[in-house]
This record gives structure tokens, C-alpha cells and sequence, in this order.
């Protein structure tokens, strides 16, 4: 559940940046999410690369396809981009259910464990070291990202479109370089989430998803780094640690006879 959480951060942090400093809605992000999970496991399995190279051949996918996806976003906004990136979603999760080398609705099994420099991330504790190293990473590279120049640009263009072209700011290319950084980021969510479990199936990327991580996002805040944590231990591990809360026969019997039960 650990390692889990911190996949999720990374993906609530991509995300953040396209819809939260951006002010651009994408309804996709769990596609990139699943062309990351599906290139990495795919080059590593069959092709024998390493972990770190199946997951920039993932990145470099799902960040190529993220930009493709930024075109539309170059001419509308809006609710029409929802509407795009929608169908866009509904593209991704059909390619994995049919194409054979995806295994279609079978998934890809027998995902290797990462390796590194010899070293193979052959239990649960290694895992979720890496995963918070590949978390803090991330968490660097946005922070930096996002209190530089370009993410005032980002924040400048949320707020007001017109105002900051009228400024002089390119505001194509800006676009589309956070469509192809989020998307990116999103495919080593994906990456690790592949190698941690060793199996995955179009099920895990579905619309569902693209709608979890968004929950998880404004749940913890839009437009701040600490939000998307924050969503990630609310969304995710906090219905986890109730599960262990003991509950009175009486509270239960209570719960079990109230009108909303049969909900």
C-alpha cells in the first residue's frame, strides 16, 4: 500500500501540473499512465532492457502521445478539451485491448523485477525504496519546474489566456511542453507500478482511473505540490486505515438498520 501511494503521488503531481498550474483539463491521464506501464513491461520482458531504460522508452511514448494530445488543446479549451481528451482515453484503453502484442484483454504477465547496476528490487521494502526515490525526484523537478520562469508563465495563463499573449509569451509552446512533461512523469507512475506487481491489464487504465487521480488531485488541492500528497494519503491510504478501526456490535447493528444502509 506504501509503494502504491507513492505511485499515486507521482501520478497526483503530474497531473497537478497539467490541471492545477495549467488550468488545462485533461480526462487522459491515466492512458499516459498505462503507455508507460505497457512500454516498460513490454521492452523489458521481451527485449531484456533495464529498469531505467524500459521507463524512458515509456516516458518517451507516453510523453510523444501527451503532445499529440496537446494539439487540440492549441484550438480549444474548455469543456471541448475534456471532450477530446475523453475520446482520446477511450483510443489508448482500446489499443491495449486488442493488439496482441499488448496481450489484449490478458494483460502482460511475468513482468520482470527492476535491476540495477546487479542489483534486482526482489521484495516489497526495495520496491518501495525506489518508488520514493523515483517520488522525490519528481517532487524536485516540479518544484523546480513550477517556481521557475516557465511555471509562472504556466500559472500567468491559468489565470488569463489573453493577458500573457499580450504580454509576449508563447503560449503554444508552453502548452504543449506541459502536456509532454506531464504525460512523461505520468509514464514513470506507470513504469513502477508495472514492475511492482508484475502483471497489468487495460482494466488498470481505464476512465475509472483518469477519474481517481482527478479526485485525488482536488481532494488535496490544486495548484500546490503538498496537494497532491496530501490526496494521495485522503484518497487512497486513509479508507485503507479505517478498515482496522474496530467498530461495537451496537455502532454496526446501528449502521446495518439506517435508511442509507441498503446504499
Amino acid at each position: 500500500m506504501l509503494t502504491l501511494f507513492l505511485i499515486f503521488a507521482v501520478l497526483g503531481l503530474s497531473f497537478n501540473l497539467l490541471i492545477g498550474y495549467s488550468g488545462l483539463f485533461s480526462i487522459a491521464h491515466a492512458a499516459f499512465y498505462g503507455v508507460g506501464a505497457y512500454v516498460a513491461a513490454l521492452t523489458a520482458r521481451d527485449l531484456g532492457l533495464n529498469f531505467l531504460a524500459a521507463t524512458a522508452l515509456g516516458m518517451l511514448a507516453a510523453g510523444t502521445l501527451s503532445g499529440m494530445l496537446a494539439i487540440p488543446a492549441l484550438r480549444v479549451s474548455g469543456d471541448y478539451l475534456v471532450i477530446a481528451s475523453f475520446g482520446f482515453q477511450f483510443i489508448i484503453y482500446s489499443v491495449f485491448n486488442n493488439l496482441e502484442i499488448t496481450g489484449a484483454g490478458a494483460g502482460v504477465t511475468r513482468i520482470p523485477r527492476p535491476e540495477l547496476f546487479g542489483y534486482v528490487f526482489d521484495s516489497d521494502l526495495s520496491m518501495l525504496a525506489l518508488a520514493a526515490v523515483f517520488t522525490a525526484l519528481t517532487l524536485v523537478l516540479l518544484w523546480r519546474l513550477t517556481n521557475s520562469p516557465f511555471g509562472r508563465v504556466l500559472r500567468a495563463m491559468r489565470d488569463d489566456e489573453v493577458a500573457i499573449q499580450g504580454l509576449g509569451k508563447n503560449i503554444t509552446a508552453a502548452k504543449v511542453i506541459v502536456f509532454v512533461v506531464s504525460g512523461a512523469l505520468a509514464a514513470v507512475a506507470g513504469a513502477l507500478y508495472a514492475f511492482t506487481f508484475n502483471y497489468i491489464f487495460p482494466d488498470n487504465f481505464t476512465l475509472t482511473e483518469s477519474v481517481f487521480i482527478f479526485t485525488l488531485v482536488v481532494v488535496g488541492g490544486a495548484g500546490t505540490l503538498r496537494g497532491s500528497l496530501v490526496g494521495a494519503v485522503v484518497v487512497l491510504l486513509l479508507p485503507e486505515a479505517l478498515r482496522f478501526l474496530k467498530v461495537s456490535e451496537t455502532m454496526a447493528h446501528r449502521s446495518d438498520s439506517s435508511p442509507t444502509a441498503s446504499w
